[in-house]
């Protein structure tokens, strides 16, 4: 009975952990040692363009399964 009790518990545990986890921030250069701004500053552009496709997938409605590929394809593209 306490098996089962505590496997509820980690299983809801984990599922809320799993919904709260925080997205990728977008790179801000500013904020960045002076040393490593530039590569910051590349970091944010690649972050934008993969934003980009991920929003270009979403309105084409694009399945979960075959986002990555779409996503791919478009980075390709550019």
């Amino acid at each position: 009975m306490k098996l089962t009790a505590l496997a509820i518990f980690v299983s809801l545990f984990s599922a809320v952990i799993l919904q709260t986890a925080p997205a990728q921030k977008l790179v801000d250069p500013d904020k960045v040692a002076p040393e490593f701004r530039e590569a910051a500053a590349k970091r944010r552009s690649e972050q934008m363009k993969i934003m980009d496709c991920n929003k270009k997938a979403e309105e084409a409605k694009v399945l979960p399964r075959d986002r990555a590929s779409h996503v791919q394809h478009c980075l390709d593209g550019q």
